[in-house]
């Protein structure tokens, strides 16, 4: 069974630092692109940063030189260092990781549980 475990949400201040890790767990074959997403309350869930196997990042322009992804294949985990966060970073954040369980199958997309993240004013 496939299981992504999101860490490292919490309140922070404005201007203040968090780091969140999702890591990948269960038998798989490999992981392709790992991802980030959040949600605001009334708001749909959007992307916020991606990174295929490769090493090569894609951001929101909401978060760009901001927020930092990036992955340990090693570890199956993926990161999201945020920094300079505002009010408006407040959501849910969720890891997304597009998963291939054996050679020669497709890849699938798996979601983690969303980790909170509350930025004070």
């Amino acid at each position: 069974q496939v299981q992504l475990v999101e860490s490292g949400g919490g309140l922070v201040q404005t201007g203040g630092s968090l780091r969140l890790s999702c890591a990948v767990s269960g038998s798989i074959f490999s992981i392709n692109a790992m991802g980030w997403y959040r949600q605001a309350p009334g708001n749909q869930r959007e992307l916020v940063a991606a990174i295929t196997r490769a090493g090569r990042t894609n951001y929101a322009d909401s978060v760009k030189g901001r927020f930092t992804i990036s992955r340990d294949n090693a570890k199956n985990t993926v990161y999201l260092q945020m920094n300079s966060l505002k009010p408006e970073d407040t959501a849910v954040y969720y890891c997304n990781a597009d998963i291939v369980l054996r050679l020669g199958l497709m890849p699938f997309g798996s979601w983690g549980q969303g980790t909170q993240v509350t930025v004070s004013s």
